[in-house]
This record gives structure tokens, sequence and C-alpha cells, in this order.
């Protein structure tokens, strides 16, 4: 059913018709422009499961060009986590980069039009940019601990920008954050100007970013979507005014 759903949502980005759905769009946008790169021309009714597709050029939008790659970098960055920062063991790193490897819930997502190997890409990438910034503690203000730092940032902007489920990543890195703060405060050797920075780059990559990034992706859902569609009544008349096909398209409607 997931598949039915996202799917018509990768759609209507194809034809720039306007939805309304409970997720974050970048998800679905990164679902569409797949579909778009691959020759998928956005006319395929997805109105029922097991509906065959016949001669509309899916496999774009299930796998090859979206899907597989982000599901192959789930393993490549489970590795690099587990092995460069966290346990430092190559038998244990290898465990686990087979393990979700062979793990038969991620060989079955990748195959289909689904937000979560995206977000899965994300949380992990989150996590790993989070552990390689500690790792570049001993050098703070770096371009290295810059890069981790701001990386984590977009990470986190994308893991919430495709479902809200990515706010658990969040609350981590504000716990990791916070412990890190305390640690640094309590350094009798470090001014408050000095600790000052600290507090403020990780505003700036932490908060300020991610929210900018956040706000971006719906500038871009909104600029894309100009015509009129399913979603149409859940907004004011001011807002379907503006939509291509609507009713009240160029309306003057009063304040």
């Amino acid at each position: 059913w997931d598949e039915t759903h996202f799917g018509k949502m990768g759609s209507y980005y194809i034809n720039r018709t306007f939805f309304f759905d409970v997720h974050p769009p970048l998800g679905k946008m990164l679902i569409g422009l797949a579909g778009y790169l691959s020759g998928y021309d956005g006319t395929f009714p997805f109105q029922k499961p097991g509906d065959r597709y016949e001669q509309h050029n899916y496999v774009g939008m299930r796998g090859v060009r979206l899907y597989r790659l982000v599901s192959s970098w789930l393993a490549l960055l489970c590795f690099s986590v587990q092995i460069l920062e966290l346990s430092k063991s190559l038998p244990a790193a290898l465990l686990t980069a087979f393990i979700l490897i062979f793990d038969t819930g991620c060989i079955t997502l990748s195959q289909y039009i689904l937000l979560d190997p995206i977000l899965m890409f994300f949380l992990m990438g989150a996590v790993l940019s989070m552990v390689k910034c500690n790792s570049c503690a001993d050098r703070p203000f770096s371009a290295s601990w810059w890069f981790w730092l701001s990386l984590t940032g977009v990470n986190l902007a994308g893991a919430m920008g495709v479902k809200f489920v990515g706010l658990f990543v969040v609350l981590l890195v504000g716990l990791n954050t916070i412990y890190d703060l305390w640690d640094l405060l309590g350094n009798l050797s470090l001014s408050l100007v000095m600790f000052g920075k600290h507090f403020l780059a990780r505003v700036l990559c932490l908060i300020l970013l991610p929210l900018a990034l956040y706000t971006a992706m719906f500038a871009v859902h909104f600029t894309v979507l100009n015509k009129s569609g399913p979603g149409d009544g859940f907004f004011s008349s001011a807002f379907q005014s503006q939509l291509i096909g609507n009713n009240l398209h160029n309306v003057s409607v009063p304040e």
C-alpha cells in the first residue's frame, strides 16, 4: 500500500500538481526526481496495490537510481561508524555491515517506492557525522571540525525532511551536544569567551543550518507544485488563488 501512496506523491511532483500529505516533502521530492531522471512521465494512476505498471517506466522510482544506491551506502556508513570511531574493531565493523547487508527487511525496503531507505541514510549520516566531529574535539574550529559539525546539521535536516521520526536522531545529537558543552564548561583552562564560541558554533550548525535547510525544502515544494490538485481544500482561499487551474486562480481575495 505504501508504494502506491508514495508513488502517487512522486507523480504529483513530476506533474507539478499540488497535494497535501502528513510527511515532510524531501523524501517524496527525491522519489519524484528519481522518476523524472529515469524517464517516468507521471501518468501511472497508482490506484491500488498490485496494479501492473505495464509500459510505464517505474524502474527509476523503485530502485536503480535512488533506493539501491542509498541502501548500498547504509552498510558503508554503518561500517565506518563502527570501525572509525566506536568499536575500532575490524571484525565488529564487518559483522555489523554484513548483518545490515543480508537483513531481509532492508533488502525488501530497498526494492520498493518507500521513504524508509532515504530516512535511514540520513539517520546513519547524522550519527557518522556526529562521531567524526567528536573525534575532532582536540582540534576545535579546524576545517575538519567545521565540516563534520556542518554535515551533522545537514543530515539532521535531511532526516527531519523525510519523516518526523527523524526527531529521534535530533534528540541523540542534542544530548551529545549538551554533554559536550557541559564538559567544556567544566574545563577550567577554557575561557568563557572560547566557550561562547563553541556554543555559537553549535547553534549555527546544529540549529540554524538545519532550520534553514528544512524551510528551503518547503520553498522548493511550494514552487514546484504550482497546479491545482487534491490538496487545495486544506489551504486558504488566498493560497488557492496562486494555483494554476484552481477556480480561484488570479482572483483578488480580501484579507
